[in-house]
């Protein structure tokens, strides 16, 4: 993995594989697909922020479902929702799997939904995947969202512990290279995808980081190999640990950020 610093655009820039429909199809693959997406039932993160806001009953997209397991736990909860991706393989799979779940294969960038149709929208970790950005991911938000609905959306942002790192030129600095077929994510800045969403009339009501395990075994190399072995692990005790530094660093190291957007 390769990891380069944009100034122009105040984003780091990850090169390792490029995310690709196969990419995705060959990182779902797994096994116990069925487990892991009625596992989805048990996201406290989830369940929390869209009955914040929503209702049972509302309708819900997520856009970038994945294996459906937020498909899933939203219908076990009692929303009327929707889940789209572009994994080929993935969604024929959650297609023969569970029928019932309104999972189709669509591109983000071009929804076939009617104006208006959704109460909800959930992207979690999808928008930084696109080289040539977002806003076409983000026009198409705005369309399906109805008046006064509601925007949560996720990714890996620009900490402060990796501002820092930028400021002591920790970094290696992108030199308008791009190796586009090596491609991963960007890491954001909060503010910059704050003013982009803003644009297409929505107003922020809430930001919540969040996963500081991950930003601070990624970005402080002592600890990583103790924290990569927690970071992997399934355990109470690996569990309660990664919780624990979620409520004590994810304001300082928190590697992804919830913004809850509310449609003017």
């Amino acid at each position: 993995m390769e990891k380069v610093y944009d100034e122009i655009n105040k984003r780091l820039i990850i090169f390792e594989e490029q995310a690709t429909p196969e990419y995705w199809d060959k990182h779902w693959f797994t096994d116990g697909f069925i487990e892991r997406v009625k596992r989805g039932k048990n996201n406290r993160f989830i369940k929390k922020y869209t009955t914040k806001y929503l209702k049972p009953g509302a309708k819900i997209l997520e856009g970038g479902c994945g294996i459906g397991r937020n498909v899933y736990a939203l219908s076990q909860w009692g929303y009327e929702v929707y889940g789209v991706d572009f994994a080929k393989k993935t969604v024929e799979k959650l297609e023969r799997e569970f029928p019932d779940l309104k999972i189709s294969m669509q591109d983000v960038r071009k929804l076939e939904f009617a104006d208006g149709f959704f109460d909800g929208y959930w992207s979690l970790g999808v928008i930084e995947h696109f080289w040539e950005g977002y806003n076409e991911i983000l026009n198409e938000v705005k369309r399906v969202i109805k008046p006064g609905g509601y925007l949560f959306l996720t990714f890996p942002y620009l900490s402060p512990l990796r501002k820092f790192k930028v400021k002591l030129g920790i970094y290696e600095l992108f030199e308008n290279n791009p190796k586009v077929e090596d491609f991963y994510q960007f890491i954001l800045d909060l503010e910059k995808v704050r003013g982009n969403v803003e644009k297409y009339g929505f107003k922020l009501i809430l930001k919540r980081p969040f996963a500081a395990t991950k930003c601070i075994k990624d970005e402080i190399s002592l600890l990583k190999p103790i924290l990569q072995r927690i970071y992997d692990s399934q355990s109470i005790l690996a569990r309660g640990i990664k919780f624990s530094n979620s409520i004590l660093f994810a304001k300082l190291a928190g590697h992804s950020i919830l913004l809850v957007f509310r449609k003017l």
